[in-house]
């Protein structure tokens, strides 16, 4: 049930659509994650366009629940360039996944 805004009118929900980032690391982000999706489902699906370092999914600090999105990280910038190419917008446990380049550190500050 969602919550009544102002007026007592239901508030809509504001659908965000994710900005694309270039891959410029090997560090990917996924988002529009199942909730179910654990790290190994990552990284068997990942491990399908290249090797994987690593994959994490993104919990709440007090529930351990999945956030509904995950970082992975390739082992080179070409295979997290096919890994984009080949994953974004792929069902995957029920949701289209979002894959695009992670943002780093030096991207937030610029843009602030």
């Amino acid at each position: 049930m969602e919550k009544p805004g102002q007026n007592g009118a239901p508030r809509e929900r504001i659908s965000r659509k994710p900005e694309l980032v270039e891959v410029t690391s090997p560090r990917l982000y996924v988002g529009n994650l199942s909730f179910d999706a654990t790290e190994s489902d990552l990284f068997e699906l990942f491990k399908g366009v290249g090797q994987v370092r690593n994959a994490e999914v993104v919990c709440h600090k007090y529930t351990q629940r999945s956030k509904g999105f995950a970082f992975v990280q390739m082992t080179t910038i070409e295979e997290a360039r096919r890994a984009v190419e080949e994953l974004h917008d792929k069902e995957f446990l029920g949701r289209k996944l979002v894959v695009s380049g992670a943002k780093t550190p030096d991207m937030e500050q610029r843009a602030a």
